[in-house]
């Protein structure tokens, strides 16, 4: 990434910061109440309606709407990296699982081998 990708990701990253707060969110409620009281002076139910959707909702919906996906992106992460500590602990588990069956493994084979021995000599002291 450029110098200029670089400064637009920082400041994109701020705002963005500033944005998701529900400081933000107040702040965004009350500049839309600034004009509430021309809307309803209008008298104009379209103006009113419009005030609503266009000015309070959007502005401050904005704000929480990311503050709720910020938060849901934590618990996300949350449950990710319990998920991968849990992974690696039982990752680890299996190992040594591995390493006890390996070792058992070749002690039967000893003893295998030391069975097959033994029945070798008593077959060749009974000729």
């Amino acid at each position: 990434m450029n110098s200029v990708g670089r400064f637009n990701q920082k400041i994109a990253t701020k705002i963005s910061s500033f944005v998701s707060t529900m400081w933000c969110a107040y702040v965004f409620a009350a500049i839309a109440l600034i004009s509430l009281p021309a809307a309803i002076k209008s008298g104009d139910r379209i103006i009113i309606v419009a005030w609503v959707a266009q000015t309070f909702l959007q502005l401050v919906l904005l704000s929480i709407i990311m503050v709720g996906q910020d938060a849901s992106s934590k618990g996300m992460q949350q449950k990710i990296d319990e998920t991968h500590t849990a992974s690696l602990a039982e990752f680890e588990l299996a190992k040594k699982s591995q390493e006890i069956a390996n070792k058992e493994m070749a002690a039967l084979k000893e003893i295998t081998s030391e069975m097959h021995r033994l029945i070798r000599d008593i077959e060749k002291r009974n000729k």
